[in-house]
Parts: structure tokens; sequence; C-alpha cells
């Protein structure tokens, strides 16, 4: 009687297991098998415990906080333990060089040294915390720039620790700009700043006419005490400013200076330079940096740009009038903000610019006045000029220069400005019979004799 076909099989099966060959190679496989299954259970349960016992933070380059968090992981730790001393070297650092220069160039140079690109161990206050500072496969679509994350990782317990990780890092990093003004200028469509921050330029340094330089500052310091009274009535928490006059009058001088006032950074941009475009406007003002003026140099070019036009149609890659509107008051005009505009040819602008919501305040800062060269002179020499005689003598002189009259006949007066006045000075530092000798210097050249 023959034997079922199951049977046959289980003996025929049997007899493979019999074959030292199919034996070990069986085995083989049955072992990989195991091991493979084991290697995917140990990294499931590695990655549980870590999504149970381990929070990550991420910080991009594209966030504030990244060179903050950067400039705080700079910051030396003097660790006691044996264990700490050992696990918190960094030994892959990164350098960042600043220089000063003057015309005969370079004279100092800053270095400032931060965590590589890898991965580093801390100890913060009680917490280990693991960072790794990498540069990823995507990049900028605008600049082909790779992006660049930190990733901060420490117990879950431990978690809380971040909240004094960035206050720590913010604290530090107004610490180190404490006294100065960040400067921020354009490159391709983010803020960066602007070499090294300067020394706030104290208000009384700037001299402006009577009045002006006061009516200016208690306007922009009355806005900032009343954000709760724009909200309350639903009006945008913002205010524009437009300083127009001819060059040198100290427009620009004064925007530092009530930077340094406020606590203020300034962000510059030039409406006249080529890649400015209407676009790129919109996106860096929707971008700016927190307490921060917003400088707009040469508001006249985006008028210029409206009516000339090549024949094709296309004027450059520049601002346009509708593109500046947009900008000041219009759907990609954020908010809190405070703007001013700047120009050398008011007649230029058009009058749909100047109305309140895209500028609340227009300020013309002219040629120097005889109250300005009072103020200057007294500024230069008035700790040798006690009695103030060689100032009266030096203000004669520019009235009988006629420096200070208005236009007779339909005739332009030979006015000149505060940036003459002060070149006078420094030239003749320690020599008051030198500025006043030399007071037909301010005369401009095109309208002498």
């Amino acid at each position: 009687m023959s034997e079922p076909p199951t049977a046959q099989l289980l003996i025929n099966f049997n007899a493979l297991l019999d074959n030292p060959v199919f034996a070990g190679g069986f085995g083989l496989a049955s072992l990989g098998a195991v091991l493979a299954f084991a290697r995917r259970g140990a990294m499931s349960t590695a990655a549980m415990i870590r999504r149970r016992m381990l929070v990550n933070v991420e910080i991009s380059r594209q966030d504030p906080a990244y060179p903050w968090v950067l400039a705080w992981l700079s910051e030396p730790r003097p660790q006691t333990s044996f264990l700490a001393k050992r696990l918190t070297r960094i030994n892959k650092l990164s350098v960042t060089t600043t220089t000063s220069t003057t015309p005969n160039g370079p004279t100092r140079a800053s270095f400032f040294l931060q965590p590589g690109y890898g991965r580093h161990i801390i100890k913060y206050k009680h917490a280990y915390i693991a960072v790794n500072r990498e540069k990823q496969a995507t990049a900028k679509t605008n600049t082909g720039e790779p992006h660049e994350v930190v990733e901060l990782t420490t117990l879950y317990a431990h978690r809380h620790i971040f909240e004094d990780v960035f206050t720590e890092a913010r604290a530090l990093a107004l610490q180190a700009n404490e006294g100065k003004t960040v400067v921020y200028s354009v490159r391709n469509f983010d803020w960066v700043p602007l070499g090294d921050p300067r020394r706030k330029r104290p208000l009384g340094s700037v001299i402006l006419d009577e009045g002006v330089k006061e009516s200016i500052v208690n306007d922009a310091k009355d806005f900032l005490a009343r954000r709760q009274w724009y909200v309350d009535r639903g009006i945008p928490y913002r205010r524009g400013y437009l300083l127009y006059g001819p060059p040198g009058s100290g427009k620009s001088s004064f925007i530092q200076a009530l930077a340094g006032e406020l606590d203020f950074s300034v962000a510059m941009i030039n409406l006249s330079e080529i890649g400015v475009t209407d676009d790129k406007l919109a996106f860096l003002l929707t971008k700016l940096p927190e307490r921060t003026i917003v400088l707009l140099e040469d508001a006249d070019s985006a008028f210029v740009n409206r009516r000339r036009r090549d024949a094709d149609g296309y004027g450059g890659g520049t601002v346009t009038f509708s593109g500046l509107l947009n900008a000041l008051d219009g759907l990609s005009a954020g908010e809190e903000r405070i703007a001013f505009l700047t120009t050398n040819h008011i007649e230029l602008l058009d009058p749909a610019l100047i109305r309140p919501g895209r500028v609340d305040m227009m300020v013309r800062i002219g040629e120097a006045t005889k109250y300005q060269a009072a103020q200057m002179w007294d500024k230069f020499y008035g700790d040798v000029d006690l009695d103030g005689k060689n100032r009266e003598r030096f203000l004669a002189k520019l009235e009988g220069l006629e420096l200070f009259s208005d236009a007779k006949d339909g005739k332009p007066a030979p006015r000149t400005s505060t940036a003459a006045i002060q070149g006078l000075f420094l030239f003749n530092k320690n020599d008051m019979e030198g500025a006043i000798s030399m007071a037909e210097g301010l005369i401009p050249p095109k309208l002498e004799g």
C-alpha cells in the first residue's frame, strides 16, 4: 500500500535536512532572518526609547535665533567633574573673521570661534545637550547656498532647559550689541549686518535747524508708546517719515542717531540700486529684523522708473512707483514698522506718496542756517572760544558771503551745507583763525563768481 502524499513530503523534507549542504544553508538563512528581525526590533525599540526619553530642537539658519545660539555655544563653560571634562570637549571649530579698514588698509581683525560642523556635547546647568550642526542637501533657490541647521538634543525630563538656553542666548546677543547700532544691508533676499555693530551716534552730534530734530524724535517716541492705541482702533501700527533736501544736510546721520536714541537697528535699501525689484522690496520688508528702522534711500528713483521706459517697455530691475506704494501700505506692508524715505529731489515725488499711512511726517532738512553754524562752532571750538567773540566773527563772515541769504531777483543764493562746514572745521581742528580765513571755501564752486 502506497504512503499518502503528505507523508512522502515529510520523508523528502527529512532527507533534505539529512543533507549537510542543505542543512547548513538553511541554518544560515534562518540565522540571518532571525538576526535581521532582531536588528529591526532593536532599531524600533531604540527609536521608541529615543522618542520617549529624548527631545530635539532644530534651529534653521534662516531663524533669527541661529547666530544667537552659535554665539552662546561658543561661550566657555568650565567643568569640575572628570566625566564632563572629557565629554564636553569641542575639538572642531569654525571661524568668522571681520576686519575694520582705513584708507591705508586693514587695521584690525576680529576672530569669532564657534562650534564647527559635526556632533558635540556640552553640559549646561544640570543637563547634557548633544549639538549637531550640519549642512543639508537642499539649498536656497535664489542663491544656491545650502541650508544649515543646528539640532539640540537632551533628555525629555530636561526639556525645559531649552527655555533657559534661548533666553540666555538672546541676552548674550543684546549684551554684545549694547551701546551699538546694528546696520543691515541687503544681500540677495536676506538682511545681513553691514560690518561690525557701530557705536551709537549721540543725538546731540547731529545739528539740524532749530526745533527740527526735537519734533521728529518726539513724534517717533510718541508712536512707540501708543502701540495699544493703534490696536484698539484697528489702525496699522506703522509710521512713515520723508526727509528731503540737498546732499550733505545730515539726513542719513540723523536717522542713525535716532536709531541709537530709540535703541533700534537700521536696515538700508537703496531704491535706485539695480536688482531691487518690487517683489524683492515687499519680501524684505516682511522679514525686517525686530526693532529696526527701515531706511529707503533715493525714493525719487521709483517715480523716475514709472515715467521712463526703454523702447521695449522695460526700465531695468529697480523698484517702480506702484511697488513702493504697495510696500509702504499695501497687502505686503508689515506691521510694527518705522520707515524713513530720503530724497534729494522732492519735485520728482508724486502726491500719492505723501499721505498719512505712507508718509505721516514730511520734513525738509536743507542748507546750513546761522543757528546750525553757531552750534557747530561751539561744538568744535567752544572749549577755547569761551567768550564767543570768534564765533561771532565767523558768523559775520558767512553772512558777508551771503551764505545765509535767500534768493534775490530770481537768482539762487550761494547756500552751503553742514557737511561743508564740518569739513572746514575738521581741516582746522585747532585753528579758529584758519577756519575763519578759509570761510570763502564754503561757497559752492558752481555758484562762485
